[in-house]
């Protein structure tokens, strides 16, 4: 599976318009490993993906980076009520510092 994931993305609108250019640039996207599951409600989902510079408390230091096989170790966030799903790459941070559109 493979993903494109944008650095440092304020919130899910400019994660939406930064795949959809990467997508018509020709951008194929990185493969990656979910290593962790987090299941978040409607309005909790809705709250995350307003400010993905904000700290998570489900978020560890250790999660994200690579694997030895060079996937991106990643947290994929789904929304109960709809299945969306963002996945979080924090690369040693307590935010989501890589995010991308599951899909």
């Amino acid at each position: 599976m493979k993903a494109l994931f944008g650095r440092k993305m304020v919130d899910i609108e400019e994660l939406r318009d930064a795949t959809r250019k990467a997508k018509k640039e020709g951008f194929v996207g990185s493969a990656y490993k979910v290593t962790k599951e987090v299941a978040l409600s409607d309005i909790d989902f809705k709250e995350f993906t307003k400010d993905f510079l904000k700290d998570q408390p489900w978020i560890d230091k250790a999660d994200g980076g690579s694997n030895p096989s060079g996937e991106i170790r990643c947290i994929r966030v789904l929304n109960l009520q709809t299945g969306a799903s963002i996945l979080v790459n924090s690369e040693g941070y307590n935010y989501p510092r890589y995010t991308a559109i599951e899909e």
